[in-house]
């Protein structure tokens, strides 16, 4: 066990201790959590494949004390350094994804073009071996005992960690907190796009029982048209109605409650940072006017907790990096509370 006794929770983080100043070791951590640097799909800003570095950074900032959660952080929380292998083939394939979007943007026809081709199937191939990779990481980690939190990279990067998830809870669901529907099939013809990661996820996975999204208000008629299908599995609840409700009167706390309803007893979080008002997030990938305010997410998520539910793991995922450390710093803290909360809903 970490020895805590010569450890100030109160004073100045050691940059040179792991994520938020904390002096844990993988072994000793309730909590891991695992950096995915990966963001070959993206289709707007990139950046989010070093976020982790700079999330890591802006966590030193961040104060230990957690009122509503207490303590939590004493049970251990670790982050492990970003696979170097893994980052370098996101950037491999992230210039062979720009050339094909630059290429079929002006209306060229792909299988014209025998490189165009092969750009395309080795994409879709580094999917499928991003999937692997963090569904061997993920299960292994599970297996080992410990809560996971995932950090992305873009939001296409979970999909193997649901998996995981989903052979140790058979029934769960996903809260989603996005901008974005994330229910296309494919995108610019990647299998496995950041824009895609929800499709996938309901077609592949059986034990996913229930998605509710929350906060969308940016999406295409093929993922509307999915919504009008999928009614029983998949509850959206828009940025517009929120908003408008809240303008006619309603309450947060009786639209949260009414999300929270929608969720069964196990759930796991999906937050892409861009669910978020842009002013939170200005350098995120595909960022959206609308969206939420920290405390309203953090309010929704303990009235999650207070429902009886339990949360069982995360994501945070499409931090961008810009001039500033805006983005980090709010991530960072986005980071802490979902880390105290998965912890205090497992204990």
């Amino acid at each position: 066990m970490t020895d805590l006794s010569h450890f100030d929770a109160n004073g100045a983080s050691n940059p040179n201790n792991n994520i938020f100043g904390l002096p844990f070791t993988e072994d000793d951590a309730r909590l891991v959590i695992l950096p995915v640097p990966w963001e070959v799909t993206v289709s707007y800003n990139a950046g989010t494949a070093r976020a982790a570095d700079h999330i890591f950074k802006a966590s030193m900032q961040v104060d230990l004390f957690d009122a509503e959660c207490n303590q939590a952080w004493k049970q251990g929380f670790f982050m492990r350094k970003p696979d170097r292998k893994v980052l370098l083939k996101s950037d491999y394939l992230r210039k062979e994804a720009e050339l094909y979007i630059d290429y079929t943007s002006k209306g060229e026809l792909v299988e014209k073009n025998n490189f165009m081709c092969k750009s395309l199937k080795e994409i879709n191939e580094g999917g499928v071996y991003l999937n692997n990779w963090v569904y061997e990481q993920t299960r292994q980690l599970l297996q080992d005992g410990k809560l996971v939190g995932l950090l992305g990279g873009d939001h296409s990067t979970p999909l193997g960690y649901f998996k995981a998830i989903s052979e140790k809870y058979p029934d769960f669901g996903i809260l989603q907190i996005d901008a974005h529907c994330d229910l296309r099939k494919s995108y610019e013809n990647f299998n496995y796009s950041h824009a895609s990661i929800m499709y996938n996820a309901l077609q592949e996975l059986p034990a996913l029982s229930k998605l509710v999204q929350v906060g969308v208000r940016d999406y295409c008629q093929e993922e509307w048209d999915y919504l009008q299908q999928n009614k029983g599995r998949v509850v959206t609840f828009f940025d517009k109605d929120i908003k408008e409700r809240l303008f006619e009167g309603d309450t947060w706390k009786k639209i949260a409650d009414e999300i929270v309803e929608k969720l069964p007893t196990q759930v796991y979080v999906s937050f892409d940072i861009d669910g978020l008002d842009p002013k939170l997030c200005p350098n995120t990938g595909t960022p959206v006017p609308g969206g939420f305010e920290t405390a309203q997410i953090f309010y929704l998520l303990k009235r999650v907790l207070q429902s009886g539910r339990t949360i069982i793991g995360f994501d945070l995922s499409e931090t961008g990096v810009g001039d500033m450390e805006w983005d980090s710093n709010v991530s960072a803290r986005v980071l802490w509370k979902l880390c105290n909360l998965l912890v205090a809903s497992n204990s």
